[in-house]
């Protein structure tokens, strides 16, 4: 029997669509056209704006939904088996790309290496160094896709893990939201920083903004956090998220006030240098060392978490200073005018 229908009043308006695919997918939705098929997804660019807000859209549905899209749709099986044929050119590409390391330690053990000072090339070293407030700021929309739920993702994993991986995992994820205080929640202080930026902190609100880069990035987290059979590589890019943070958070918090970006813009990243200094310890030492002492046979997923996770980090670092480098907006449409500080 079907469950009654509940219509969404609340939840981020649906974005537009970016492709056959994607919009037939926005219309889909809204109730005013049928679903695409799994045939109309065969070909498509795995990594392309088109899959990439199709397969978004798809996984929302088990986040916070969208605007006048009905809750009962998070398990419409046609969604469902659309999302599958959407998955599956995704992950199978990353398998193919996503190979450096064939083991969870040797991944692990590189994160771990900085380049020396001066020398780095990433996205927060080149903000920190020579940054402008509008690069920031559209560093602050892009990511925001993942930072206004940010933890979110990973709470999947936690009934799929026990003994000391599952408590390692948990004492992390309570930190990640707010030790039981709301205004410390992780993605709380995100939309402070957004506020002292003078963007809108309403979640959602950059889809349309951010590149299939991004998208990516945040779809990654959601596919290995449904599938229980992907739980190792969920691990693997926790892991990687945790190990990496420390120093960047470090670095972005020099870029937000050397451009004069605001307190809660630097707080958001000071409380990330203190906070996943701690988590790097136990993710390693507790939620990835319990879970290969009870399933040793997931040491090559976690690898590929680590792997998966780097490589779509650096497709999304390529983007923005390739577009920054050349005085380019690294978004699909820009800040608008009531967003300008």
């Amino acid at each position: 029997m079907r469950m009654a229908v509940r219509s969404r009043v609340g939840g981020p308006p649906l974005p537009e669509g970016r492709g056959g695919v994607s919009g037939a997918v926005v219309e889909g939705l809204r109730g005013a056209g049928p679903l695409p098929g799994e045939r109309a997804v065969a070909g498509g660019d795995p990594f392309g704006d088109d899959l990439q807000l199709a397969l978004y859209l798809c996984y929302e549905l088990h986040y916070r939904g969208f605007a006048g899209v009905d809750d009962d749709r998070e398990w419409d099986p046609e969604l469902l088996r659309l999302r599958a044929a959407l998955e599956w050119p995704f992950l199978e590409e990353l398998r193919a790309v996503a190979t450096r390391h064939k083991g969870a330690e040797e991944a692990l053990d590189e994160l771990l290496v900085e380049p020396p000072e001066g020398e780095g090339t990433g996205v927060s070293h080149f903000l920190a160094d020579e940054g402008e407030l509008w690069q920031i700021r559209e560093y602050a929309a892009q990511r925001s896709l993942y930072h206004l739920k940010e933890a979110d993702p990973h709470a999947w994993v936690l009934p799929r893990l026990w003994g000391r991986a599952k408590a390692g995992m948990a004492a992390v994820e309570y930190d990640e939201f707010g030790g039981g205080r709301a205004d410390r929640v992780h993605a709380r202080l995100f939309a402070d920083l957004m506020t002292d930026l003078g963007l809108d902190p309403a979640y959602g609100r950059y889809v349309d903004a951010a590149g299939a880069e991004a998208l990516a990035l945040v779809n990654l987290m959601s596919l290995l956090g449904l599938h229980r059979a992907l739980r190792g590589a969920l691990v693997g890019h926790f892991a990687t998220v945790e190990i990496t943070s420390s120093p960047a958070s470090r670095r972005l918090a020099t870029a937000m006030r050397r451009t004069g970006a605001g307190a809660a813009a630097a707080h958001f990243y000071d409380e990330h240098v203190e906070a996943d200094a701690v988590h790097e310890q136990v993710v390693r030492q507790e939620v990835v060392s319990g879970l290969l002492e009870q399933e040793p046979h997931l040491d090559a997923d976690v690898a590929f978490g680590v792997d998966a996770t780097s490589y779509l980090e650096d497709a999304l670092a390529a983007r923005l200073l390739g577009a920054w480098r050349d005085g380019r907006s690294s978004l699909r449409t820009p800040l608008t005018s009531t967003t300008t500080v």
